[in-house]
């Protein structure tokens, strides 16, 4: 077996330099959506303070500019339910509905994690560009119930980079799905974030201990001086 030559590497990542291919290396922004990071949306709703979710707004801003200008692939992912809630199990509506926020109930932006209302959309400071695909997702993970691993596969994709909302929800769940196909995955610290900070620090914690059992960590800043050599 081959070892790993990459082209790049983000040379302070966590727990040792992350290697990449841009042309095999797709960035992916999960669910920066109104629903999640826009006051009064369902983040908000469930009584969770949404600041430090905005706060990585301008930072994913920063990663994606310099990754469309080195030509990385960029996928954009939304949480959301058919209006029919025909893809929502009775278990997540029950649960949501019991924290004061239930899914396809009418809220501020209309009715809440259903496809097509506002609330659903991505948040206009990270609107996609033409060509970038969006995955609609039924659940946590990027992989369940979409074509998500067929883009990837289609890209010819080995590696990922992940930003996004919640650090332990979306984006673990998408990481350890990845980690289970075999994707090299890096996680940004400062470009994912949780209503919770504690939650947010064992996330991060969990991707790279034990030498790094789901991935990398890094600062962006790490990435984008990377991507900009």
């Amino acid at each position: 077996m081959n070892a790993y030559v990459p082209s790049m590497q983000v040379e302070n990542a966590l727990p040792y330099p992350f290697g990449f291919d841009p042309a095999s290396t797709a960035v992916v922004v999960i669910d920066m959506q109104n629903d999640f990071c826009a006051p009064g949306g369902f983040g908000q709703r469930l009584g969770n303070d949404i600041a430090a979710v905005r706060a990585i707004i301008p930072t994913i801003s920063r990663v994606l500019d310099a990754a469309r200008s080195a030509g990385l692939l960029i996928i954009h992912t939304r949480e959301g339910h058919l209006p029919d809630l025909s893809d929502c199990p009775p278990s997540k509506q029950e649960r949501s509905r019991r924290q004061g926020a239930g899914i396809g109930d009418a809220g501020p932006m209309g009715r809440i994690l259903i496809r097509g209302e506002p609330g659903h959309e991505i948040i206009p400071e990270l609107t996609p560009i033409p060509g970038e695909p969006v995955v609609d997702k039924p659940g946590k993970g990027a992989f369940y119930q979409t074509n998500f691993h067929d883009i990837l596969i289609e890209y010819g994709i080995e590696s990922l980079i992940l930003c996004g909302v919640t650090t332990h929800v979306c984006v673990h769940t998408t990481l350890r799905e990845a980690n289970d196909r075999g994707y090299r995955c890096l996680v940004l610290e400062d470009a994912t974030a949780a209503f919770d900070p504690d939650d947010h620090a064992a996330a991060i914690h969990m991707v790279r201990q034990q030498g790094g059992i789901f991935g990398w960590t890094s600062a962006s800043i790490s990435l984008i001086h990377t991507l900009r050599k």
